[in-house]
């Protein structure tokens, strides 16, 4: 059984830790945000940074107030009053409370290793009430990619994935250019088809009729996840009942420019080879792992060319889409240098689910040709929109319970989480400290399996979050769906579909 979590209790806040002048200015949370705070749904997002060399802890103190700290969410407590509702409170940042530094053996024989088990331990953890929901911790240890590892962490109800990432960006500078935020390439916007009027009128209500019936499809699809629609029980699946079960993280880098040239073959986008190589490479995890529970005396080689896949395997990613747009990484830096309060923030969270094909191709640019479908499909519904509708109706119908129940259903009924973030497209770095690699993941939600890709210079960055029971491998995954896109690449040379880049684009 479920163990149950302790209720919060009110928190009384003294004059002594609020800022100004002793009046505690309070705002209630939002309605989403008090959601992450439920026991089915306590997520925290972390962010593992890679850097050059080593960082001088009191230099991160430093300058935190005058960056990171400017932001109204990071400086405030989440308190419980006693009608029950919670509300953002001002108060002083104590740093020695957030820094962490622990003591580390110089001479350690796996440096990644402790890395990998320090995260283990710290999701086991949860970050206490009576302090602004966030912490760093410094790991000063000698990696092949740098000399330290920093692993921010925020509790969700502090704002979504993109927004925290974006905000931690917002902190830092171009190396070449101290002066400069990074940049982050932008989403480039189809051009409308047809100039006449007529032509123009059939096209918009085509799509606009198509934009209907994918909605009320994916709808309908949402609310029988949530009454009885279950993903088929495969391996990755798991039994978390209680998602407090702590995740085994780790990550691996691949060529941006080999994802750009496959994009380019299909005349696609980055996230439609990000998905393809996905599904490219669990598939060939979830083969392995049937042909092995199956049948452990077959050879290895006859074993490879065998499919071991049951048929008809329904495997859906939940995707949280949050519906405010992000905050961009020159307002946020605007807003922490002039302190202002403009920039929009915040959790209204949407669902939407993404069904993954799980099969062995024959040729594998199809697995990308057939998640650009499925993503071409879902851009043309407003299923976001409407689940994160039907989420709020019930919620200020039946209460917070109600909502959390749904919630836990949706994530309980489905077999992973799945996100893509652009990143920098130059080096940056925080106090001229160069930054090496950029790693954001989440744990908490009741699914065995996290996938998140974050690109950064010309690299991507695939991080996997994994329950060890479902995922005792999550190391063997990575080299699936990095073998995957070796192969999804080949094939697009060998039809001809594109050439090498001489440069990034």
């Amino acid at each position: 059984m479920r163990k149950k979590n302790n209720a919060l209790k009110p928190i009384v806040i003294s004059k002594d830790i609020v800022n100004g002048d002793g009046k505690v200015e309070e705002e209630p949370l939002s309605p989403s945000a008090r959601l992450f705070h439920e026991p089915e749904f306590n997520v925290y997002v972390i962010a593992i940074l890679g850097w050059k060399t080593r960082i001088d802890p009191q230099l991160v103190k430093a300058n935190l107030p005058h960056t990171l700290l400017k932001h109204p969410r990071i400086s405030s407590l989440q308190v419980l009053d006693e009608k029950g509702m919670m509300r953002w409170v001002p108060t002083k940042v104590d740093m020695d409370k957030h820094i962490i530094v622990p003591e580390v053996d110089p001479d350690m024989a796996s440096p990644e290793g402790f890395i990998e088990d320090y995260i283990f331990n710290l999701t086991k953890t949860k970050i206490d009430m009576s302090k602004p929901l966030w912490d760093i911790h410094m790991l000063n240890v000698k990696t092949s990619e740098g000399d330290t590892v920093v692993l921010f962490r925020a509790h969700h109800s502090l704002g979504d994935g993109t927004s925290l990432v974006s905000l931690l960006l917002a902190c830092t500078r171009k190396i070449s250019d101290p002066t400069s935020v990074p940049t982050i390439p932008s989403t480039k916007k189809r051009t409308s088809v047809g100039s006449g009027g007529l032509w123009k009128f059939l096209i918009g209500f085509g799509l606009g009729l198509r934009m209907l019936c994918n909605t009320v499809i994916d709808v309908l699809l949402f609310l029988a996840t949530v009454l009885f629609l279950k993903d088929t029980e495969t391996p990755l699946r798991g039994s978390l009942e209680d998602a407090s079960t702590p995740r085994r993280i780790v990550h691996r880098a691949v060529s941006l420019e080999d994802m750009k040239l496959v994009k380019n073959g299909i005349n696609g986008t980055i996230n439609d080879v990000a998905l393809g190589m996905t599904q490219a490479g669990l598939s060939r995890y979830l083969n392995k792992r049937y042909g092995d529970r199956n049948d452990r005396n077959k050879s290895a080689i006859k074993k490879k060319n065998e499919n071991n896949l049951p048929p008809n395997i329904r495997l859906r990613s939940t995707i949280l889409f949050n519906l405010r747009p992000s905050p961009k990484i020159q307002d946020l830096a605007n807003m922490m240098e002039k302190e202002s309060e403009t920039v929009n923030w915040g959790n209204q969270i949407g669902y939407v689910l993404l069904p993954f094909k799980i099969a062995l191709k024959d040729d594998p640019i199809d697995y990308v040709l057939e998640a650009k479908a499925t993503i071409d499909r879902k851009k043309n519904s407003f299923e976001a929109l409407y689940t994160f509708s039907i989420s709020e109706l019930i919620l200020k119908v039946f209460g917070i319970k109600a909502a959390s129940a749904i919630s836990h259903r949706i994530l309980a009924h489905t077999t992973m989480c799945f996100s893509n973030l652009a990143g920098p497209m130059e080096e940056i770095g925080f106090c001229g400290h160069p930054m090496t690699y950029l790693a954001p993941t989440s744990y908490g939600q009741p699914h065995a399996l996290m996938i998140n890709f974050q690109s950064y210079m010309n690299q991507m960055r695939i991080v996997v979050s994994v329950e060890e029971k479902a995922v005792p491998d999550p190391h063997r995954l990575l080299d699936e769906i990095q073998e995957s896109l070796q192969l999804i690449k080949n094939s697009v040379l060998a039809k001809g579909l594109a050439k090498p880049l001489s440069s990034f684009e």
